[in-house]
């Protein structure tokens, strides 16, 4: 059984991929677990030494990356290599970051007694991860499972397998036999792979789907991102760049991003020079010379609708400019709303497509107000040359990682996670490694004499 994969540039049809079914999945995760005892029994030195090897893999062969990523996202290739690239990296991070992690307080706490904590892995880690960043949020969730010590058999979303399929292949080369193991399909496969004999789901989707995943793994540790719907608090001293900041984080991958900017907010007396500002600098950037299209026909049919529905009162596209014979793909202009309500589609529901809507509030606890007033907390950020006012505003807001003058700039070295409706759980840093891993506490009687 196959499912058909379409080139969103186009919208025509460039191959298949297999559809596991239970027999499948069954077998990956026999073979992780097989595959455990020799993998967590390495020293983090020898773990690390591997994990450099697949990046190493990752580098030499970005081109062939790039062309999986592109044909599966649309997405132009100053992205996708960019990707490619923090891939690498996230792999070489937690190779180092394994070998020098923290514990615990360890020593003699008790009187005749010394303690320590050993941090050991989970075991065999099941992730499932979405057509946004089909390679990148992979690694997100797989680099740091490896290094803990842990087996991973992933799942990528139906409609982008290509680069998870490669990546498990220079795995195996690298890591060893099972280390890492793909499995493609659809929504069942995924279901298959949650309710499988594997110790840990790690998933990055929707808040319904994430629902699901917590209700089938039961008992199991889970790890949920479940989406955003980022505001961006803009004030009257906001920098000159702001606008052309915005309009860039949020058409990057076509919108398309759990923490993009979604939701302007200003202060009345800003407002009109937000909506015209804003509505200047989207118009400046075209889909398909400077951002991709839409994934797949789902997610087509769904921001068209969000669009529809809205009743905002101003409604401000920009061109697109797909290149020759691409005029069919799932290309939307970068858009911008204003005079909406509070309650708009456009504002309560996560969009992930090209958009910002705008709204305002009457002072700075009015605005925070607002920003919190939708279910998602992932992400925020505040615009304004007052460092203490901003600073203070990043500190209120209910999100699990808030910028300030900036939007969408991530390290492997700082943590990403949600609250609320956006799950639980850490992505990026060191302290992503405590998610794939489970302290065990050693206490030893000091027996003197005989």
């Amino acid at each position: 059984m196959n499912t058909t994969l379409v080139d969103p540039r186009t919208g025509q049809v460039r191959g298949t991929a297999p559809v596991a079914r239970e027999n499948e999945v069954r077998s990956a995760v026999a073979a992780a677990r097989a595959a455990l005892p020799g993998w967590r029994g390495l020293t983090p030195r020898e773990r690390s030494r591997r994990l450099e090897r697949l990046a190493a893999l990752l580098e030499e062969h970005a081109p062939a990356y790039v062309a999986r990523e592109a044909s599966g996202t649309g997405k132009p290739d100053s992205e996708t290599s960019g990707e490619v690239a923090q891939v690498a990296d996230l792999f070489r991070f937690y190779a180092s970051a394994v070998r020098a992690q923290s514990a615990p307080a360890a020593g003699r706490l008790i009187d005749g007694h010394e303690s320590w904590v050993r941090w050991e892995p989970l075991g065999v880690v099941g992730v499932v991860v979405p057509w946004n960043y089909p390679l990148l949020m992979a690694a997100w969730r797989c680099a740091p499972a490896l290094a803990a010590g842990n087996t991973v058999v992933a799942k990528p979303a139906e409609t982008t397998s290509d680069t998870l399929e490669l990546l498990a292949e220079h795995a195996a080369e690298a890591l060893g036999p099972a280390v890492l193991t793909a499995v493609t399909g659809d929504r069942l496969t995924g279901r298959l792979l949650v309710e499988a004999d594997v110790d840990m789901v790690a998933f990055t989707g929707s808040a319904a789907a994430g629902a699901d995943v917590a209700a089938r793994a039961g008992g199991r540790r889970v790890s949920l991102e479940l989406g955003g719907n980022a505001p961006a608090l803009v004030l009257p001293d906001a920098p000159d760049d702001t606008w052309t900041r915005l309009a860039d984080a949020c058409t990057y991958n076509a919108g398309q991003s759990c923490a993009a900017p979604a939701r302007v907010i200003t202060l009345r007396e800003n407002y009109e020079q937000a909506v015209e500002k804003l509505a200047a600098a989207a118009r400046e950037r075209l889909a398909g010379r400077d951002f991709g299209p839409l994934n797949n026909r789902d997610q087509l049919a769904r921001y068209d609708g969000i669009v529809t529905s809205s009743a905002a009162g101003r409604n401000f596209a920009a061109d697109i400019a797909p290149r020759p014979g691409e005029e069919n793909g799932f290309w939307r202009p970068a858009r911008i709303l204003a005079d909406l309500p509070d309650d708009d589609p456009a504002v309560v529901e996560e969009v992930f497509g090209p958009l910002l809507t705008v709204q305002w509030a009457e002072d700075l606890d009015a605005a925070v107000a607002l920003a919190d007033g939708v279910p998602q907390a992932l992400a925020a950020s505040v615009w304004t040359r007052d460092l203490t006012t901003g600073l203070d505003l990043v500190g209120r807001l209910n999100a699990g990682e808030a910028w300030l003058n900036c939007h969408l700039v991530q390290s492997a070295e700082l943590p990403h996670g949600g609250r609320g409706a956006s799950g639980h759980g850490t992505d990026l840093s060191a302290l992503a490694l405590h998610e794939y891993q489970r302290p065990k506490t050693v206490t030893a009687r000091l027996v003197h004499g005989g």
